[in-house]
């Protein structure tokens, strides 16, 4: 019989969660699935408490690499399965070992099968002194290894030695779904990944001020949405027509509180999105003291105008740890590409940095006998692109 190719998957804040715990990982399998429909050899299993990627060796790169970037998995082994005899056992353990450069070694087996004739201390001793006997410049070493074989002996056998970290967190739409205000910068993309880590499903929002932003800048946002959906599976990215709201905001209300008037009417839209797609909550990129508008008194009177809740997971992070952290979802270089978004244009010389809720309201009272129907027109003009 030749040696089949599985990826072995290990998760583990949703083993906690008692009575729910099967919904959890059955929606884990279900995003499993999703992310490898397209695969052609690959079939998922649950079984006695594992998950169980069986995978062709030609799409196991591939494989393990999707599997790295499924929310819920906090690591994966690539193992070899066979048959659950002990010369087969050997083999496959000598041949493991022939795959590494190592000085010393253990090896940790551990018996599922209780029909099998030996227990595991057995097992492990066993197949120890076959390589020994098959490497004799190695040595033994029970603890901080340079190799450690592992052999799970069930109704087959797994052998493998290499643990593969994840990105942990909850499986994506456990905590329902969220509006993602997404622009072409660096820190709302890692907003999204972050919340979605906590089994939140985002829609996103990209507000397009045409032809004071380009194509380009469009098809960048895109291109993020494109690499977010690599973790959350499939994405709708609204595309928000927002350059006449935009200029009747520059052309009527005061200088230095346009950009908090801006940010207040694109809340307003992103919810009126989320509601329109039952989504409970907002999600921004916003970090305290970032930018003039990140204060206190910004944050707040923004949050003013939306019932739903507003969630910002980098708000006390400064730049160099979200720069990190895109750098590592591979968002940063798309990021940095230099088109301006919405945000970045009509930007006050001296903008409202400590801005009173009173004072903006005042501000605002020339666009709204008009924002509802802008708001609305807005919202129906949008663009959905699914990805």
């Amino acid at each position: 019989m030749n040696n089949r190719h599985v990826i072995l998957v290990r998760y583990g804040e949703i083993s906690l969660k008692g009575l729910n715990r099967h919904y959890f990982i059955d929606l884990l399998v279900k995003n499993i699935r999703n992310t490898f429909k397209h695969f052609k050899t690959v079939k998922v299993q649950k079984v006695q408490g594992r998950i169980i990627i069986h995978i062709d060796e030609s799409e196991l790169q591939d494989g393990l690499e999707a599997a790295q970037r499924i929310f819920g998995i906090v690591s994966i082994s690539p193992a070899v399965v066979i048959e659950s005899k002990m010369p087969v056992i050997e083999n496959a353990v000598l041949k493991e070992a022939e795959e590494h450069t190592f000085s010393s070694f253990r090896i940790t087996a551990k018996r599922g099968d209780k029909r099998f004739p030996m227990q595991s201390p057995e097992i492990g001793r066993y197949l120890g002194g076959v390589v020994l006997k098959n490497f004799s410049d190695k040595s033994v070493k029970m603890k901080d290894a340079d190799l450690n074989i592992w052999v799970e002996v069930r109704e087959e056998t797994y052998v493998y030695s290499t643990f593969i970290p994840c990105h942990g967190g909850l499986p994506v739409g456990c905590s329902g779904k969220s509006a993602l205000l997404l622009s072409g910068g660096i820190d709302s993309p890692v907003a999204g990944y972050m919340m979605a880590k906590r089994g939140i499903r985002p829609l996103c929002v990209y507000f397009h001020s045409f032809p004071f932003t380009s194509e380009r800048a469009k098809e960048k946002v895109v291109d993020l949405a494109k690499i977010l959906s690599k973790y959350t599976g499939k994405i709708d990215l609204y595309v928000v027509p927002f350059t006449d709201i935009q200029t009747k905001i520059v052309e009527l209300c005061p200088e230095r509180q346009t950009t908090i008037i801006i940010r207040r009417f694109m809340m307003r839209i992103a919810q009126a999105i989320a509601e329109k797609n039952e989504a409970q909550s907002l999600i921004t990129g916003e970090s305290l003291g970032q930018v003039a508008s990140q204060t206190q008194e910004g944050l707040a009177t923004t949050n003013a105008v939306v019932s739903l809740p507003v969630f910002r997971p980098l708000i006390g992070m400064d730049k160099q740890e979200i720069v990190e952290i895109a750098r590592d979802i591979g968002t940063f270089e798309t990021s940095i590409l230099p088109y301006e978004d919405c945000c970045t244009i009509f930007v006050p010389k001296h903008p409202e940095t400590r801005p009173r809720l009173k004072f903006i309201e005042r501000g605002e009272e020339p666009m709204m006998a008009e924002a509802g129907k802008m708001i609305d027109q807005a919202v129906e003009q949008t663009e959905i692109i699914h990805l």
